[in-house]
C-alpha cells in the first residue's frame, strides 16, 4: 500500500494542473476503509452542467432501481430463476465474455456468428452499445489512474462507481475523438447496433411485459439489469481500490474475491492488468472464474481459437515477489 501511496505523491503535481472545472480539490482525503488517496473530487450532481444525454441515463438507472423496490412483492420462484439465466446470459456471456474479452482485449477468436450472438446478448445489460463500451475500456487501460481515465477512484469512489456513467462532459472533455475502436466500426454489425441501440433494449422489454406483465418486467428487467450494472461497477470502484495484489502494475486494480463471484471472474483485476491480454482472469486454481470456464469450453469443442494466456515468464516479470519498485 505504501507503494501505491507514493506512487500517487508523484502524480499529484500532474493532477494540480488539471482544468478546475467541475472539481473541487481534496487533498489528501482518503476512501473509506482504504488507502487510495482521492486528489481531486467530481461534483456529481451539483455545480456542474448536466446535458439531455446525461439527464435520460441518469432516468434509466433510477428507473431500473425504482423497479427493484417491487421485487418483494412480485416474487414467484419462476420469475426469479428467469431472472438468474437473464443475468447470466447478459452478464457472463454478454459482458465479460463477449464485451470484455472477446471485443476489447481480443483475447481470443471464435466464428462471427457466435461473436454477434454474445456481443448483442451484451447489449441487453444496459451498458451502452459495444463501439462507446470496448472504447471507454481500452482507454481506461491506456490510461489508467491518470487525469484520462474514464472511471479512476482519485476522483472519488461514487465517480469510479457510477458518477461518469452520466457525466457526458467529462467524457467530451477527455476524448475529442474516440479512434481506438476502429476495429469494430468497420463491421456493419457494430455500426447498426450504435445507430439503433435503444430499439433493441425498448423491444426487449416490451416482449418481457407482453410475456409476463409487471412480475417480469420488475425481475428480468429492473432486478436483473440493477445487478448487472452494479456488478460491472464495482469492477471500476471496488477492484480499484479494495482487495489484494498480487502483481506489479502502474494502477490501483486488486484481486477482490467477492466481485469475482458475481461477475463471473472480472473481479480478479490486478491479474487483468498485468495481463490485460489474457482469456483467464482467475490465475489461481482456487479463483473462481466463469467467463474463463465457458471460453475453455468453447475451446474444447472447436469454437473458439487463439486463446491468449500469460507464460510463465510473463507471470515472472509482473510478480510483486521480482521486483522492489512500483513502475
Amino acid at each position: 500500500m505504501c507503494k501505491i501511496l507514493i506512487y500517487l505523491q508523484k502524480k499529484r503535481v500532474a493532477y494540480r494542473k488539471m482544468s478546475s472545472r467541475g472539481t473541487k480539490d481534496l487533498g489528501q482525503e482518503r476512501i473509506f476503509f482504504s488507502n487510495v488517496v482521492v486528489i481531486q473530487k467530481r461534483n456529481l450532481f451539483w455545480g456542474r452542467k448536466w446535458r439531455s444525454l446525461d439527464i435520460k441515463i441518469a432516468l434509466g438507472m433510477l428507473g431500473f432501481h425504482i423497479l427493484t423496490l417491487f421485487a418483494p412483492f412480485t416474487f414467484t420462484w419462476d420469475v426469479f430463476w428467469l431472472a438468474v439465466l437473464s443475468y447470466f446470459l447478459t452478464g457472463a456471456l454478454g459482458i465479460t465474455v463477449g464485451y470484455h474479452r472477446l471485443l476489447a482485449h481480443r483475447s481470443f477468436k471464435v466464428p462471427k456468428w457466435l461473436e454477434y450472438t454474445c456481443v448483442y446478448l451484451g447489449v441487453h445489460a444496459s451498458q451502452r452499445d459495444p463501439i462507446y463500451w470496448v472504447s471507454m475500456h481500452r482507454y481506461h487501460h491506456q490510461y489508467v489512474e491518470s487525469e484520462k481515465d474514464p472511471h479512476t477512484p482519485i476522483f472519488g469512489f461514487w465517480f469510479s462507481h457510477i458518477g461518469w456513467i452520466f457525466d457526458s462532459g467529462y467524457i467530451m472533455e477527455k476524448y475529442q475523438e474516440r479512434k481506438n475502436v476502429e476495429d469494430l466500426k468497420s463491421q456493419t454489425f457494430y455500426r447498426f447496433i450504435k445507430r439503433t441501440y435503444l430499439w433493441h433494449l425498448f423491444g426487449f422489454w416490451a416482449l418481457v411485459y407482453a410475456w409476463g406483465g409487471f412480475p417480469y418486467f420488475v425481475w428480468i428487467i429492473g432486478v436483473r439489469n440493477t445487478c448487472v450494472l452494479n456488478a460491472t461497477f464495482l469492477v471500476n470502484s471496488a477492484c480499484h481500490i479494495w482487495g489484494k495484489r498480487v502483481w506489479s502494475t502502474n494502477d490501483l486494480s486488486k484481486n477482490n474475491w467477492w466481485v469475482a463471484l458475481i461477475t463471473f471472474g472480472e473481479g480478479w483485476h490486478n491479474n487483468h492488468h498485468a495481463f490485460e491480454y489474457s482469456a483467464r482472469h482467475g490465475l489461481e486454481w482456487w479463483q473462481i472464474d466463469v467467463g474463463w470456464y465457458v471460453i475453455r469450453f468453447l475451446e474444447s469443442i472447436g469454437l473458439a481459437t487463439n486463446v491468449k494466456l500469460p507464460t510463465y515468464a510473463h507471470k515472472l516479470k509482473k510478480s510483486l515477489d521480482s521486483t522492489n519498485n512500483f513502475r
